[in-house]
Formats: structure tokens, sequence, C-alpha cells
């Protein structure tokens, strides 16, 4: 029995809706502004807790160390070529 083209009509239009739809919903979710919002809420999130307190601190020591580190061996390389030059 064939099919009504009014029915087949009704049908395209609704997959077409639906699809739109869709199409829509892929687009917020992967807009890239809201992308990169959503990226900076979880990093200020994390930062505030206390274990992005603690990593924050930890790094600013790591870097504090490697500073001091740096500038004493040059200082000892520095002595090094004075001795050497006499």
């Amino acid at each position: 029995m064939p099919r009504d083209p009014r029915e087949i009509q009704l049908e395209i239009d609704a997959a077409r809706e639906s699809l739109a739809a869709t199409l829509d919903q892929l687009a917020f979710r992967g807009s890239p502004t809201r992308l990169k919002a959503q990226g900076q809420a979880a990093v200020v999130r994390f930062l505030q807790s206390p274990a992005g307190k603690a990593a924050m601190g930890g790094l600013g020591l790591l870097a504090t160390l490697t500073v001091v580190q740096k500038v004493r061996h040059r200082r000892t390389a520095g002595r090094r070529v004075q001795r050497r030059k006499r």
C-alpha cells in the first residue's frame, strides 16, 4: 500500500527539525568562547582549592630554589675562573 505524500512530508519536516536542534546543541557545546570560559572557571576553582594552593606554593618554592641555585652556581663558577687566572 503506497504511503500518503503528506505523511512523508511531515516525517521529513520532523526529521529536519530534529536535525536542526541537534546541530544547534553541538554548536553550543563546541563553542570556543564557551569552552574557554569553562576552562578558565575550572582553573580558578582549582587554584582556590586547598590542593591548588598547595600546588602553587610548591611551584613557588621550586622556582625560588632554582633561582637561588643558579645564583650560587654563577658565583662559584666566577670564583673558579678567577683562581685559574692567578
